[in-house]
């Protein structure tokens, strides 16, 4: 039997976390490419991020037609089928050596003059674990080709759940929030920074609640 689950986290019913979510006013619009398995994880923080922000669209999928995929990456999703204002980011490492190994097309070089404008950029977002985001990437073209945003300064993970692979990789919320502080000029001490801090931090105390019980 099936459990109940909420429509909009998409986690069952008794571990909803919509109660958890703050409305975090940005400018440049975020577009989350979820993977299948991270639909129903109990550990994602993909729903989170969507439900927190108010400029992102969210998408699952593995793979899609170059053509959909275009679409979500250059038109304007205001109004449908037309072109954009907005330059698409991809949020991932520089991994320009792996890349070359697996014949993966080099990114495009970020756009000009820069940096632009926050008002101007579509940030793009890989949310699965790392093996599963390698994949998506591999793929997707469309997504090979995107200027890569690479974070500066990253903090020390409090995603504790979930085993790392690497030193300083973080949970695609906490990656978020450090590249919209990034792209945004938001300082530390910014309602927003303190903001997702504050919703990502009683998601952990949250997560650990459940563990316990």
């Amino acid at each position: 039997m099936s459990r109940e689950r909420c429509p909009h986290c998409h986690r069952a019913s008794t571990t909803c976390i919509c109660a958890l979510v703050q409305t975090i006013p940005h400018k440049a619009e975020v577009l989350i490419l979820m993977h299948p398995m991270e639909v129903h994880e109990a550990k994602g923080t993909g729903h989170l991020l969507h439900l927190c922000l108010p400029r992102s669209r969210l998408l699952v999928g593995e793979q899609w037609p170059a053509e959909t995929l275009n679409t979500w990456l250059d038109d304007d999703w205001v109004r449908p089928r037309q072109p954009g204002q907005r330059h698409s980011l991809l949020l991932y490492p520089d991994t320009e050596a792996q890349d070359a190994c697996l014949g993966l097309q080099a990114p495009a070089p970020s756009p000009q003059p820069w940096p632009l404008p926050p008002e101007q950029l579509r940030l793009v977002i890989i949310d699965g674990t790392w093996r599963k985001s390698r994949k998506m990437l591999f793929l997707n073209p469309a997504l090979q080709g995107l200027p890569r945003l690479a974070l500066q300064q990253v903090p020390h993970s409090r995603y504790v759940i979930r085993k790392a692979h690497q030193s300083g990789q973080l949970s695609s919320f906490e990656a978020t929030a450090v590249a919209l502080a990034q792209l945004e000029s938001w300082p530390a001490d910014s309602p927003q920074v303190q903001a997702l801090d504050q919703v990502f931090s009683r998601f952990m105390a949250a997560q650990m609640q459940y563990r316990q019980g």
